[in-house]
């Protein structure tokens, strides 16, 4: 007669599936929470496309909150790590990495999940009191901020923090904008308008460049 054994799964399996759990719960809250709104997507919602029990999401997030925080961190990454890959890719001086910003733009504005960023709709959904949002979202744009402000320092820019937000501003609007319209050629609109702020800077670099030569 044969023996039977009674497999325990070792620590390694266990936070192998607790991690393969973990993903498929913060893709699902992702999508959901981007197209649908944080508010009105439920916890049965999220668990239901994950494949899930209800359980195992409180047992990795504690809380609804707490998941919001680790899409919102999560996605916040992964934005940035494109975003900055994409204007660094090909490399090249200053004006030609941050003219490829509203190309990037536009490209992600034509994808089948665009649903605008998600920070600015977290902090547009919830109590404009509140900072729990608002503190990562603003974390998210510092460190992008901070990138096109040291670009805009290579660029000449008397300016560049200034030029870093004013850039940022054309930036936040493109994405309001072709999430309402959902015209992915908001981005071209906003590559024009930003055009002569990276004009200017670069007319300014030039003339100190040749002032400095005439000394």
């Amino acid at each position: 007669m044969a023996k039977t054994s009674s497999k325990k799964h070792s620590p390694h399996a266990a936070a192998g599936e607790d991690e393969s759990a973990r993903g498929r719960l913060l893709s699902a809250a992702t999508h959901l929470f981007c197209k649908n709104g944080i508010n009105a997507t439920g916890i049965d919602a999220i668990i239901e496309e994950a494949g899930t029990a209800k359980t195992t999401l409180y047992k990795l997030f504690g809380s609804k909150t707490n998941l919001v925080n680790a899409v919102l961190e999560s996605e916040g990454k992964q934005w940035r790590e494109w975003f900055i890959g994409a204007m660094e890719a090909g490399g090249g001086d200053a004006q030609a990495k941050l003219t490829r910003i509203f190309p990037a733009l536009k490209s992600w504005f034509a994808e089948e999940r665009f649903y605008g960023c998600p920070f600015i709709n977290a902090v547009g959904e919830h109590d404009k009191d509140a900072k729990q949002f608002r503190n990562i979202a603003l974390k998210h744009k510092k460190i992008v901020l901070g990138h096109i402000e040291k670009l805009a320092g290579e660029l000449g820019s008397s300016e560049p923090a200034v030029l870093a937000h004013q850039l940022g501003l054309i930036i936040d609007g493109a994405i309001v904008a072709a999430m309402i319209s959902r015209d992915p050629g908001v981005a071209d609109t906003a590559a024009l308008t930003a055009g002569p702020l990276l004009g200017q800077a670069k007319v300014k670099r030039k003339r100190g460049a040749d002032q400095l030569e005439a000394v």
